[in-house]
């Protein structure tokens, strides 16, 4: 099968371990359903594989990829919801054994990529294969933890560090779809005015003195922006967590978060009903993913330096 894959592991140079071609996938079970792949997007995650963060060596070589849209095996349109887990109190998230595709199971890379039915999610009227692609791992991560996990609800202000990721990306769009109002933080002046071009109601520096206190803070960049997260909240605000870039063990503040009793959330991925959910919203108010470019599937490399460059504006989606 064509597909996009990793054929080792290399944590200094992990585009040197990146494969375009015919490879045999990894056994799938006997009653998982086959997508026909129209369009597919690249993830950090993706990355983290090839630099044996998120794959072994002994896994390898193995079909890169959590997202996708494409043909159901009934003839349908789809898109591929990338938990691969048994619900725990209606939370397939919660599953200690949960993997996302790529992980365990070959990922969605490729020509076809096989997933239980359950992790089928119909694709709404209005929009498009290489849109739908952008939506099961930065965006369903940011719409769990706005709607799941923050607490906030119309009017609220939310404060998003680190504008430009990814998962930052798709907050601002849906915080906004949201009627949030929606702050973000950057060291980057340009990434800054990108974001307010897109929808933000205002940037700021890393660490600079804000307006008035937030209900919630989109938290994705850890360490150098936790003490800013921290003072930011109203009493009672929540800090949602769903990464660390910068490092993982910052100064606590118990004394702050007792006293103001703050609430400190972790947030990972997202269910099937969530991403049910998320369509619905993106139908309703018409907002639609950021495509940074698209590319054919054997001129992935490109997307893929662009992502370690860190040169990315929205997603990279790969098409066939």
């Amino acid at each position: 099968m064509h597909a996009i894959y990793a054929n080792g592991i290399n944590r200094d140079d992990p585009l040197s371990v990146l494969a375009i071609g015919d490879v045999e996938p990894k056994p799938t079970p006997e009653d998982w359903v086959d997508v026909d792949v129209k369009a597919m997007s690249l993830n950090h995650h993706d990355v983290w594989a090839l630099k044996g963060q998120a794959l072994r060596e002994e896994q390898v070589p193995m079909i890169l990829g959590t997202d996708a849209a494409g043909i159901g095996s009934d003839g349908s349109p789809v898109v591929v919801h990338a938990v691969i887990g048994e619900p725990v109190h209606g939370d397939e998230t919660l599953d200690p054994k949960r993997s996302l595709l790529s992980e365990v199971y070959p990922g969605t890379l490729a020509e076809r990529v096989r997933v239980p039915a359950r992790n089928l999610i119909p694709l709404p009227d209005g929009m498009t294969f290489a849109e739908a692609a952008c939506l099961p791992t930065a965006y369903l991560t940011a719409y769990r933890m706005l709607a799941t996990k923050s607490n906030t609800s119309a009017g609220d202000t939310v404060l998003i560090q680190g504008a430009g990721g990814g998962v930052a990306t798709a907050a601002i769009l849906l915080a906004k779809a949201m009627g949030l109002r929606v702050w973000v933080t950057s060291r980057d002046a340009a990434k800054a005015d990108w974001a307010r071009s897109i929808g933000a109601d205002d940037a700021f520096e890393i660490g600079a003195r804000l307006p008035g206190k937030v209900d919630a803070v989109i938290e994705t960049v850890g360490e150098a922006t936790w003490d800013h997260s921290l003072k930011s909240l109203r009493p009672g605000g929540a800090i949602v967590v769903s990464g660390a870039t910068s490092g993982a063990m910052p100064p606590a503040q118990l004394n702050r978060v007792f006293f103001l009793q703050l609430v400190i959330a972790g947030s990972t991925m997202g269910t099937a009903d969530e991403f049910a959910r998320m369509l619905a919203l993106l139908a309703e108010s018409g907002v639609r993913p950021i495509i940074d470019r698209e590319l054919a599937m054997d001129d992935a490399r490109e997307g893929f330096a662009a992502l370690v460059e860190g040169t990315v504006r929205g997603k990279i989606v790969l098409t066939r």
